[in-house]
């Protein structure tokens, strides 16, 4: 099994339980602001969010049109009146102090670390959140670095980014880094366009309906110790 020195790992429901973290924001948030909350609306947002991030990835929306957009369509739905704008802040701030994590991502990190190999954050997330997230994490003295699109000026999928990755990290051997990520066109296609071996993290089991082939599939994150 081909073994590699450098990880690239995308942040959200890769090392990071987004899923849970955002349903706990958004209760919190509900509650404190008196608004009815149910169990459904965390699965709402992540439905409308979903293709306002394709869209992102894209190139065809603004990153401050996706955080406002996805609560204005919610509120539209739930009857809410609130500022989307001022909404999508504590929404943000609230993900930062909470960083829940997949099962297996302490283990796998602190492996890759005690074998003297580099880890690395690769994400389209939000700086508010992520920095503030890493800041809180079990696993920040194991990340070498993070690579936040918006401070990049870039993001994934796009070679922009990866170029700019690439320059940061030190001896690169494009044949010894692995990206590992939930996300086909965002991770995987982002990291075969960039020449380098890719393993889509599918947790869920999602059937691959995209043309985009990664080197690799697991469903664990455990799975990856072969490749350390």
């Amino acid at each position: 099994m081909k073994k590699y020195d450098i990880f690239l790992f995308d942040a959200d429901n890769t090392l990071y339980d987004f899923d849970k973290a955002s349903a706990h924001a958004l209760k919190t948030l509900f509650n404190e602001f008196g608004f009815d909350y149910s169990g459904h609306i965390p699965k709402r947002l992540m439905d409308i969010s979903t293709p306002l991030w394709k869209s992102y990835e894209k190139g065809e929306i603004s990153d401050n049109d996706l955080q406002r957009l996805r609560f204005v369509r919610l509120f539209d739905e739930l009857g809410v009146q609130h500022d989307p704008v001022i909404f999508n802040d504590m929404y943000l701030q609230t993900l930062g102090k909470n960083p829940f994590l997949i099962t297996g991502a302490l283990d796998v990190c602190r492996k890759i670390v005690n074998y003297s190999k580099l880890l690395f954050i690769v994400t389209n997330g939000f700086l508010a959140s992520q920095e503030s997230r890493q800041r809180h994490s079990p696993i920040r003295g194991y990340i070498s670095d993070a690579f936040i699109s918006e401070t990049v000026g870039h993001k994934k999928p796009s070679p922009e980014y990866f170029e700019h990755v690439f320059s940061h990290i030190p001896q690169v051997d494009k044949k010894k880094i692995l990206i590992v990520g939930d996300s086909l066109t965002a991770d995987i296609a982002g990291g075969n366009a960039a020449g380098i071996d890719s393993c889509w993290f599918n947790m869920h089991g999602h059937v691959n309906h995209t043309a985009i082939e990664p080197t690799y599939e697991i469903s664990k994150l455990s799975e990856l110790d072969k490749f350390i």
